[in-house]
């Protein structure tokens, strides 16, 4: 089924894009941050990397947006340029564990956007996104896994995985980068 100029009748499916796309600004807000925080100029350019991963991820979900007429929610785009900014700042204060420790958590329950989004249009008919999405929802795991590699031996993990129920135990999502399934079996991945 082509989506060319249809109004999407799925609620969740719509309100999910918008607050993708907002998010995303505040994801790469806070990478800004968190970059210039850093010293290691490997975790600079590894962090920078992921910031122009949400920039795109952002100018994809817009293009999506554009092709169901789906507004730009004004609501998101300040609350979540708002958070942004306020976790950018904070980078620069709250030590150099924290930012990589709530990166990865953060990437962790967003890796599950992009399937969602897909399993929406595949209830709708739609799948022509397929594609994008996973790989949308395959590279947040991707930056997922690169912050917990970055604190895996750090002693204050298992306290923040016990508090914060994300770690070296845990995840937001059950996708395993070495055993992936292919976009086309890729539905078992983010069913609650």
């Amino acid at each position: 089924m082509s989506a060319t100029n249809i109004k999407l009748q799925h609620k969740a499916l719509v309100k999910l894009l918008q607050q993708a796309y907002s998010a995303e600004k505040a994801a790469a807000f806070a990478y800004i941050g968190h970059a210039g925080a850093v010293k290691n100029s490997e975790e600079k350019k590894a962090i920078k990397q992921i910031e122009d991963d949400e920039w795109f991820h952002r100018k994809e979900v817009l293009a999506i947006m554009k092709q169901y007429s789906i507004p730009i929610s004004k609501y998101y785009e300040i609350r979540f340029h708002v958070i942004g900014k306020i976790i950018s700042g904070s980078c620069y204060v709250i030590g150099w564990f924290m930012p990589f420790y709530f990166a990865g958590r953060l990437e962790s329950g967003n890796v599950c956007e992009y399937f969602r989004m897909k399993q929406y249009f595949n209830s709708i008919g739609i799948k022509e996104h397929d594609k994008l999405l996973y790989e949308m929802g395959i590279k947040e795991k991707e930056h997922e896994v690169y912050f917990l590699e970055q604190i895996k031996t750090n002693k204050l993990l298992p306290f923040f995985e016990w508090l914060f129920s994300w770690g070296g135990k845990s995840s937001f999502n059950n996708i395993d980068l070495e055993k992936k399934y292919p976009v086309e079996e890729s539905d078992p991945y983010c069913k609650k």
